[in-house]
């Protein structure tokens, strides 16, 4: 398995994991049944970490629709170059270091690590067209 193969993968596991804290908050603040209902205006809040633990998944799952397409050309189209498992390695603790921070609340390292990913994803389409 390449580097580019193995960080699109981890971040693809990634992506499809981090759903869960904020799916456990739920069940603990409306309960197992309210976890499963639709929410309606009744539903209990959430805790505001869990809030922006669903933002912060949106924002991976919307990211990696732009980064995988790319990495999965890079992989047929230049599998002997390395720098595409740079970019890749950087896209994802990138979003990994995204979901914590916003976790946290630390607005200004969130924004900082999600220009990372997204820097990473402009600079693999760039390594396709040849332009780096």
């Amino acid at each position: 398995m390449t580097t580019l193969e193995f960080y699109t993968t981890l971040s693809a596991l990634w992506i499809g994991l981090c759903w869960a804290p904020y799916i456990l908050d739920r069940a603990f603040t409306r309960g197992l049944m309210g976890a499963m209902a639709n929410p309606g205006p009744d539903a209990a809040p959430q805790s505001a970490w869990a809030q922006r633990a669903m933002r912060a998944h949106t924002v991976a799952v919307e990211s990696f629709v732009a980064f995988a397409p790319l990495s999965l050309m890079a992989m047929t189209r230049l599998p002997d170059d390395s720098y595409p498992g740079t970019l890749a390695m950087a896209y994802f603790f990138a979003i990994v270091a995204h979901y914590i921070i916003y976790v946290l609340g630390i607005p200004v390292l969130r924004t900082l690590a999600f220009v990372v990913a997204a820097l990473s994803t402009a600079a693999l389409a760039l390594r396709l067209f040849g332009v780096i």
